[in-house]
């Protein structure tokens, strides 16, 4: 069972937003009883990336305390949306979409959370809110129980919902705000309800910070049914490669979780600076104590911020891919960039299509590994002078085979293709 109260507080704060409340957390844990922790996510994208780790880590914290997960997938609620932030309504998924990234999510969050029974269960919401037939269940929105849809908009006000910000500027700026959207947090916080009817309790609800509404209302609908009122613990939003905007796939300054050793390496080495402690805090498990010498060490120039990119890069690659995967990827960054030379182990590509005057497409290249979105794209990229032939940057299109095979492409700063002969 879970131990000591003020070692889980320390725990449990790191890294933190806001609890509310502490007292409440303090009495929770002061009953030796293991916790039930919920966090809830709409599988609305496929593939996680560093930013949604945040809040996994923090449940992974509760898990090794003793506590008991209860990953809630939004597979119902991922139909509307989260209206959280948005300036207009979000576009809706189709069930399909829904389901087929919850089973990713499912996949992916065992990199980090624990899956004995003990400490984690997962639930999704259509259970309660499409009802338990696959076939009903297949037709989405078109089967939500009427009678509980009424019960739940008894339990709230329209005043009390249109009270959040994000809310009122859509509507005093009169952009439109569909009824879905105002259930919405009525939807996460039923969620609530029904993991304290099997229980008997939902202790805590984790969220990020820009949650705390939707959380809120979870902790008055288990009172409206006649529930002890949940705890809300936020954590902060991991701002991107970038600094500045939130980590998102859709804002291009994401680090998946899966990917390539190398690219998750290149990728963390390119953070801002002072992005370096937070990175630190909310991505690894290093102690406090390290925390505040490394910050005082940054800010008085005692270390290179570069070598502690590359202490923080290997510790995050190491996490998803292993301690091999790690230290290969920071030898290779090393090499590549540091001493400037090739990486050793690079993908082959044979160069098959040789157009009739003997020459080498390189957009269709670029293209077809991956390395552009599109031809045009790939025009950009040499537009720009990004793709280079060992270390020349190539100026057209298509090159002559003879100036191609055997030699080395790279595109940016961290891809590289070893090109050879159709022969």
């Amino acid at each position: 069972m879970p131990g000591d109260v003020s070692a889980q507080l320390l725990a449990i704060r790191r890294g933190t937003v806001q609890v509310i409340s502490d007292a409440e957390l303090t009495a929770k844990l002061q009953t030796g009883r293991q916790l039930i922790v919920k966090a809830g996510f709409d599988p609305t994208a496929p593939d996680l990336h560093l930013g949604h780790t945040v809040l996994f880590r923090k449940l992974r914290h509760f898990q090794d305390l003793g506590h008991k997960v209860i990953f809630v997938i939004g597979d119902a609620t991922g139909l509307v949306g989260d209206p959280t932030g948005r300036s207009q309504a979000r576009r809706m998924l189709n069930w399909d979409e829904v389901r087929t990234n919850a089973q990713t999510y499912q996949q992916q969050i065992k990199t980090i959370l624990r899956s004995d029974r003990e400490v984690f269960e997962v639930r999704y919401n259509s259970e309660w809110f499409l009802g338990r037939s696959p076939q009903l269940r297949t037709q989405g929105l078109q089967v939500f129980d009427f009678a509980r849809w009424v019960e739940l908009a008894s339990k709230y006000t329209v005043a009390r919902l249109i009270e959040r910000d994000d809310f009122s500027q859509r509507l005093s700026s009169g952009k439109p705000l569909s009824l879905l959207e105002l259930f919405y947090p009525l939807m996460q916080g039923y969620d609530s309800v029904k993991i304290a009817e099997q229980y008997g309790h939902c202790d805590i609800e984790l969220g990020g910070s820009d949650q705390t509404f939707n959380l809120l209302v979870g902790r008055e609908l288990l009172r409206e049914y006649g529930y002890e009122p949940q705890v809300v613990l936020t954590v902060p939003l991991l701002e991107g490669l970038d600094g500045v905007q939130k980590m998102s796939k859709s804002a291009g300054n994401h680090v998946g979780v899966h990917d390539e050793p190398a690219e998750m390496f290149g990728k963390l080495m390119s953070i801002p600076d002072p992005m370096i402690v937070k990175y630190f805090t909310l991505l690894t498990d290093v102690e406090d104590g390290f925390l505040r010498k490394l910050e005082h060490d940054i800010a008085t120039r005692a270390i290179n911020p570069r070598d502690a990119k590359a202490d923080l890069a290997q510790m995050i690659v190491s996490t998803y891919h292993g301690a091999d995967a790690g230290r290969q990827a920071r030898e290779q960054f090393a090499q590549v960039f540091s001493r400037r030379e090739q990486p050793t182990d690079m993908p082959t590509v044979k160069l098959s299509t040789v157009a009739p005057d003997g020459t080498v497409k390189l957009i269709d290249i670029l293209v077809a590994h991956k390395l552009a979105d599109s031809n045009n794209d790939a025009r950009r990229l040499i537009r720009q002078g990004a793709v280079k032939i060992d270390g020349t940057p190539v100026t057209t299109p298509t090159v002559p085979l003879d100036q191609a095979a055997g030699k080395v492409l790279q595109v940016g700063s961290r891809h590289f293709l070893r090109l050879v002969s159709p022969d």
